[in-house]
């Protein structure tokens, strides 16, 4: 999953942005409210952690424009602990949840997944589809017969995106911009590569070429 964390508190970022890759996230950073509109209007992200207290644009007015252009990206609100008045102007302002600093990460990280599942139809509480189980904390899936298989960093990412969205035919490009941050060549050939890799994990036939499209996850093995 692809997130914008806007954020101009740079100790907090270099904090933060290695736990989310860890947690399965491809980051890009905004930390200022000009460049975080226009990333989140031009970018495909999964899900949007806007602090409100940002330099040449407040993060309410960012979240606004957005809303007001019809960009319904998930969006976590950083909010002072005690500032409750900032939680309801984001709420009104078309935030999808709040979260008060100081915090934990683990917090964090699993609010943004259930907003993740849940702007798709997924339960939040979990992620399973045609018999797999996603294990997200230990980036693990768990296939039927209760084989667990350990996935690398890229193949958890891809799983998760095509769990996510089943029965959809998903280009290669659209795989690439979610699956990688900004700084990933989009001309590599590597998305190709680890669905290779993925189909061996948990079976080829889960996941079909549809030639000239992209890739479609059936979920089921036949």
């Amino acid at each position: 999953m692809r997130l914008l964390l806007v954020e101009d508190d740079t100790e907090l970022v270099d904090r933060l942005k290695p736990e989310l890759k860890r947690e399965g996230f491809a980051v890009d950073i905004a930390n200022n409210g000009i460049d975080a509109e226009f990333m989140g209007d031009e970018e495909p992200y999964d899900v949007i952690v806007l602090d409100l207290g940002l330099p040449q644009r407040p993060g309410l007015e960012v979240l606004e424009n957005w809303r007001a252009k019809k960009n319904s990206v998930p969006v976590l609100v950083l909010t002072a602990r005690d500032a409750w008045h900032e939680r309801v102007d984001g709420f009104k302002a078309g935030a999808d949840d709040y979260l008060g600093k100081p915090f934990h990460v683990e917090e964090l990280v699993a609010r943004l997944v259930a907003l993740v599942r849940r702007s798709v139809g997924q339960p939040a509480h979990e992620m399973v589809q045609g018999g797999l189980r996603l294990d997200e904390s230990h980036q693990q899936v768990i296939l039927p017969e209760g084989k667990v298989v350990d996935l690398t960093g890229t193949e958890f990412r891809l799983l998760r995106y095509f769990m996510l969205h089943p029965g959809q035919i998903l280009s290669k490009s659209r795989l690439t911009e979610h699956v990688y941050d900004q700084d990933f060549d989009r001309d590599s050939n590597l998305i190709e590569v680890y669905i290779r890799r993925l189909r061996e994990r948990i079976g080829k036939s889960r996941i079909e070429t549809r030639r000239g499209q992209g890739y479609l996850f059936k979920g089921e093995a036949e």
